[in-house]
This record gives C-alpha cells, sequence and structure tokens, in this order.
C-alpha cells in the first residue's frame, strides 16, 4: 500500500501540557523566524534587486532575472529537505531545525550585506544566487522539523491544530516582512531605500533569529521526544535502511501526489505576495506603499483563518476541507485578477482577501495531512519532500511564470489560466490520496483506525 494514515506516536508517560505548549511555541517562532527571512527576499525581487544586481536590459528583463535568483531558492528546497529528512529520522527532529534556522539567519544577512553590481560587477549577482540557494536549502530543512516537532505531540485529536501553529509561520512571516519594509519606506528617501533602505529589513532578520535561537536552544525536550530520540538511535545500530531509499522505492506516488496536491497553493500564494506586488507597482502604476499594506493586512486575517480551518480538519476530516480550499482557488481565478485590474486598492484587497481565504482553508490542515500519509520512520524526509516538490513546481516559478505570461499575452487572464490549471492537477491528486487512504484505514489496527477516522 502506498499511503496509509499513521497513529500518532505512543510513549510510556504523556507530554505535560505545559511540554506541549513550549515545544509548539518553539516550532511556530521557528517556523516565523524562517519565512520572514525567506520572504524578505521575495518582496526585495519585486521592488529593487532587479535594478541593483541584474542592471542591463529592459525594465522587465530585470525583473525576470530577479525573479529567476528568487525561484533558485525553490529549487534548492528539495535538497534541504532530503538531508534534514534523511538525519531528522534517524537521529531526531530539533538538531535539523537548528541546523536551519542558523544557516538561514546567515544567508540573510549575507544578502542584505552584499556589494550590488555597480560595486563587484558580475560577482554580485553570483554572490546573490549562492545565498539564495542557502535560503533555499535552510526552509527546506525546516518546514518538516517544525511541522513535525508541533505534531507529533500534539494531544488526541488535536493534530491538526498543532500543526497549524507551524504554518502560521508563513502569514507571520509575511506581515512582519512587510511591515519592516513599509517601515524602511517610510523613514527612507526613494533614493535611499534604493541605495541602503531595502538592506534593513535582512539585518533586522538576524536579530529575530538570534532571539529564536535562544529559545530554541533552551526549551527543554519532554520526555516523549527523548524517548524518541533514544528509539531512532537504537534503530540506526540494527537497521542500516535509509529513509530516503525507503521513500523512492515504496512510496514515491504518494510523495507526488502530495506535491501535487499543493502546487496550487504555493504558486497563487506567491503570485499574491511577490507577483502582483511587481505586477500592480509595474504595470498598473499603483504605488508600493498601499500595495504592501493590502497584503499586510490580508496575510493577518490568515492568523485566524488557519487554524480554524485546521480545528475543523479534526472533526470532519482533512481531505473534505483540503479539496474545498483547492475548488474554491479554481473558482476565484478569473475574479481575482479582474479585481486587479482595475487598480483600486478596495478591490485589489478584496480580491486577494477571498483567494487568501481559500488558501487557508488548504493551509490549515496541511500539515497534519502530510505527517498522516507516512509512517514515523520516513515521516520526516516523506512529508518534507511533498511539500519541497510543491514548492518548486508552483511557489519558486509562479512570480517569474507570471511575469512571462504577461509579456507574451498582455492579459492577466493568462495568470488566472495558470491557477485554474494547477488547482485541476491538485484536485485529481487529492481524488487519488482519498482513494488510497480508504482500504488502508480498513485494514488499519483497530486504535490505528479509530484515530484515523477522528484526525480525517
Amino acid at each position: 500500500m502506498d499511503t496509509a494514515p499513521s497513529a500518532q506516536p505512543h510513549t510510556s508517560t504523556a507530554p505535560a501540557a505545559g511540554s506541549r505548549r513550549r515545544v509548539a511555541t518553539a516550532a511556530a517562532l521557528a517556523s516565523a523566524v524562517e519565512w520572514y527571512d525567506y520572504f524578505v527576499f521575495g518582496i526585495a525581487a519585486a521592488l529593487v534587486l532587479g535594478d541593483l544586481y541584474f542592471p542591463a536590459g529592459s525594465p522587465s528583463a530585470g525583473v525576470l532575472a530577479a525573479f529567476a535568483t528568487f525561484a533558485v531558492g525553490f529549487l534548492a528546497r528539495p535538497l534541504g529537505g532530503i538531508v534534514a529528512g534523511h538525519l531528522g529520522d534517524k537521529r531526531g527532529r530539533k538538531p535539523m531545525l537548528v541546523l536551519a534556522l542558523t544557516l538561514m539567519g546567515v544567508a540573510t544577512t549575507g544578502i542584505g550585506l552584499l556589494p550590488t553590481y555597480d560595486t563587484i560587477g558580475v560577482a554580485a549577482p553570483i554572490l546573490l544566487v549562492l545565498l539564495r540557494v542557502a535560503q533555499g536549502v535552510a526552509v527546506g530543512a525546516q518546514w518538516g522539523g517544525a511541522m513535525l516537532l508541533a505534531t507529533e505531540y500534539a494531544p488526541e485529536g488535536k493534530r491538526g491544530v498543532y500543526g497549524s501553529v507551524v504554518q502560521l509561520g508563513v502569514p507571520i512571516g509575511v506581515v512582519t516582512a512587510n511591515t519592516v519594509f513599509l517601515a524602511a519606506g517610510a523613514l527612507t528617501t526613494d533614493s535611499a531605500f534604493a541605495s541602503w533602505g531595502w538592506r534593513v529589513p535582512f539585518l533586522v532578520g538576524l536579530l529575530v533569529l538570534a532571539l529564536a535561537w535562544y529559545i530554541h536552544t533552551r526549551v527543554e525536550e519532554t520526555p516523549a521526544f527523548r524517548e524518541a530520540e533514544r528509539a531512532l538511535a537504537e534503530q540506526e545500530k540494527t537497521e542500516q535502511s535509509s529513509p530516503l531509499r525507503t521513500i523512492l522505492r515504496g512510496h514515491l506516488g504518494t510523495v507526488l501526489l502530495a506535491g501535487g496536491s499543493f502546487a496550487v497553493n504555493t504558486a497563487t500564494f506567491y503570485i499574491l505576495i511577490t507577483g502582483v506586488l511587481d505586477y500592480t507597482t509595474r504595470e498598473l502604476d499603483m504605488k508600493k506603499g498601499p500595495v504592501l499594506m493590502v497584503s499586510l493586512c490580508v496575510s493577518l486575517t490568515q492568523l485566524v483563518l488557519i487554524p480554524a480551518a485546521a480545528a475543523l480538519s479534526d472533526r470532519i476530516g482533512r481531505i473534505r476541507i483540503y479539496a474545498f480550499g483547492a475548488a474554491g482557488i479554481a473558482l476565484w481565478a478569473v475574479p481575482l485578477f479582474l479585481l486587479i485590474d482595475t487598480g483600486s486598492l478596495l478591490w485589489l484587497a478584496v480580491g486577494t482577501f477571498v483567494a487568501s481565504c481559500f488558501l487557508s482553508i488548504m493551509y490549515g490542515p496541511q500539515a497534519a495531512l502530510f505527517a498522516e500519509l507516512f509512517t514515523p520512520e520516513m515521516r520526516y524526509t516523506g512529508a518534507s519532500l511533498g511539500y519541497q516538490i510543491a514548492a518548486v513546481a508552483g511557489g519558486g516559478l509562479a512570480p517569474f511564470v507570471m511575469v512571462l505570461l504577461l509579456e507574451a499575452t498582455g492579459t492577466s487572464m493568462a495568470v488566472s489560466g495558470y491557477i485554474i490549471a494547477l488547482s485541476v492537477i491538485a484536485l485529481v491528486s487529492i481524488k487519488v490520496l482519498a482513494d488510497r487512504a480508504r482500504p488502508a484505514e480498513t485494514e488499519a489496527a483497530p486504535e490505528v483506525k479509530a484515530e484515523a477516522e477522528s484526525a480525517g
């Protein structure tokens, strides 16, 4: 069987409520810090990186080059997921999460200090790409560790809610990144912002990371997690099987279906926070400050919608909620750009808010859903690969594809068509995953079956 729901990990002593909260807080904070550092690059790519690091050619060519560099980070994410997944399944979740935080902090600070093309020539874009690759490896390693740290210690029947605290790192990262960019823009002139103001958000990321590093290293591991680490160490001594080899030989179909189900979410998300920022400011002559404010306000609503969708999935099933979100994205793809094309801030807010609602409905239960597709000994590897494949196929290329489609067709409806095509792939993938899960639930042990039915 290619996929099956899996039971919560059982330990001799259930974690105390305080320990669960500390673990969930550490996972959520680590996720928020990582995504903040990752997102500041996307905003900078839409606003300044094209001119500063890829100055030759037309403005569109510079933006395309900057978004191509943005996409490189996504291509590196599976590498982070593979390496951290293998070691995380063998040696535990927390060490890989700490390593990911450190790598992200170094790379983000490096971008903030990097000289421009005018200063060091062709070395500038080369170093920018390398630092973006490091960011991609770091975020690819981070998601699985933070997600599993939260979901594997969730109380019975609340895996979706606990997984959603890690998912909240995305809107928190977006809100924080937009806030810092808005502040940098408000406190500097246009020339000062282009010269040094844009660097401030990258350097602020290191300060936030230092706080997260302190908290994460000082949070005491729960007895349940120490027991899991000992079990993993014993397994490594007696079994030489590789989690990655196990995934590729017997569960590759599940990984690809997971990636196919989620690509539309990542693509639409990055279209909204980076592609639309470039499109509205460059093509529709809207001011970057108000557009960033709309993005910030819309992201704030996700702080409520994501956990609400996750909690609902704990009650009525993850697949049902997940599929509803994917269908909603497909139906809203055309109205979304009809509203954006009006050039009105109000209609931009309405269009992106509704789209964000459907994204949140998918994103809330996604962590728990992906965790339940794989057994614990290969869960970090399998869930990370599924997520990062979606990131490459959807998110990393989406802003780049959006600019290409707009240049080639001259209409935003081409972008709507792109979103709809990914939505169809998502719905087909979700249907196949649901069909595979049903016989697996029937064959499961009674206690596993009961838990799977309650969790969705």
